[in-house]
C-alpha cells in the first residue's frame, strides 16, 4: 500500500511501517495545505493517509473517495507514544477501504 503521513507524525515512525511505501506530507511539499485539498491530492497517489487528527471524520466526508484513512488516537505525536500503535496500524493498513476512517489507540 502507498501510505502518506500527515505532518503532525513524527517522520521516523516511517521507519518501523514495513511492507508499504510511506512518505510524509513534507517529503511530497505538501505542508501547509487544508485537510480537504490535501485529501483530494493524496487521494491520487496514495492508498491510505495516517493522521491524529481527531477532528478530521467530522469535518471530511470520504464517501466515494479513493483514498482510507487512519487515525491516530495517541496522548501525543511523539514517537514514544506512536511506536506502541505500529502493529495495530500495519493491520489498520492492510485492511483499509478507500472511502473509510478507522481509528486506532485510545
Amino acid at each position: 500500500m502507498r501510505v502518506l503521513l500527515d505532518e503532525c507524525i513524527d517522520w521516523r515512525i516511517s521507519r518501523a511501517i514495513v511492507g508499504h511505501e510511506v512518505k510524509t506530507v513534507g517529503q511530497m511539499a505538501w505542508t501547509g495545505m487544508k485537510n480537504g485539498e490535501l485529501l483530494t491530492t493524496a487521494s491520487e497517489r496514495f492508498d491510505v493517509f495516517v493522521t491524529v487528527d481527531r477532528n478530521l471524520s467530522f469535518q471530511q466526508n470520504l464517501k466515494g473517495w479513493r483514498i482510507a484513512v487512519v487515525v491516530l488516537r495517541v496522548r501525543t505525536n511523539r514517537l514514544t507514544d506512536l511506536l506502541p500503535l505500529v502493529p495495530d496500524l500495519v493491520a489498520a493498513i492492510e485492511s483499509a477501504r478507500p472511502g473509510i476512517i478507522s481509528s486506532i489507540g485510545k
